[in-house]
C-alpha cells in the first residue's frame, strides 16, 4: 500500500499516523549510535561488504521517520488539531 501525502490524510487518520509512528529519541540515539558501531567494526574488519549496507539502510529509515513526524506535526498545527 502506498503511503498517502500527508495533506491528503483526514483528521482521523492523520491523528492516527501520529500516534503510530511518534519517535522515541533516546531509544533511536541509542540505535543509531549501536549501528554506527557495527559499521565501524565492519569497516575495520572486512572493509565494505553487506554488513555495513544493512545498517546504514536502517539509519536511513529512522531518520526518514523523524522527517515524516515533524510534516505530520506541522499538518496536525495547521488544522488545529493538537
Amino acid at each position: 500500500m502506498k503511503q498517502k501525502e500527508v495533506s491528503e490524510l483526514t483528521d482521523q487518520e492523520l491523528i492516527e499516523e501520529e500516534k503510530k509512528i511518534k519517535p522515541s529519541p533516546i531509544v533511536d540515539a541509542f540505535f543509531i549510535g549501536f549501528l554506527v558501531g557495527v559499521i565501524i567494526y565492519s569497516l575495520l574488519v572486512n572493509s565494505w561488504g553487506f554488513l555495513t549496507l544493512i545498517p546504514l539502510f536502517i539509519i536511513y529509515r529512522l531518520l526518514k521517520k523523524s522527517k515524516r513526524y515533524e510534516m505530520l506535526k506541522n499538518e496536525l498545527k495547521r488544522r488545529n488539531l493538537q
